[in-house]
């Protein structure tokens, strides 16, 4: 999994090669963290006259990142292309202006 920073937007990738992100893959936003787990089922066979051979590749993930500050679930997006899964969420920056603090007098 890799994590970066690109145009304002915080993108967290996973390559997740032979999965169904409808059915394999969960993401979800809860107390500040953005929460990817999945599971991989994959088998193969080959039959032939004298021939046998399976192969399977199986295995839970699950990884937690926390989110910028101010981002909300409505703001995270995922898309999945090729075998890698992409989820950006934007970072939000606040601008604040400096705020003057009045100097009381005393006597």
């Amino acid at each position: 999994m890799e994590e970066f920073s690109e145009h304002g937007t915080l993108v967290v990738r996973a390559e997740l090669p032979g999965i169904d992100p409808d059915k394999d893959v969960e993401i979800s936003v809860h107390d500040g963290l953005l929460h990817i787990k999945g599971e991989r089922t994959e088998q193969e066979e080959e039959t032939e006259k004298a021939y046998y051979r399976s192969e399977f590749r199986y295995g839970m993930f699950e990884r937690t990142v926390p989110l910028p500050a101010g981002a909300t679930e409505k703001d995270v997006s995922a898309t999945y292309k090729d075998g890698v899964l992409e989820v950006r969420i934007p970072m939000k920056t606040a601008e604040t202006e400096a705020a003057k603090v009045p100097v009381q007098r005393i006597g």
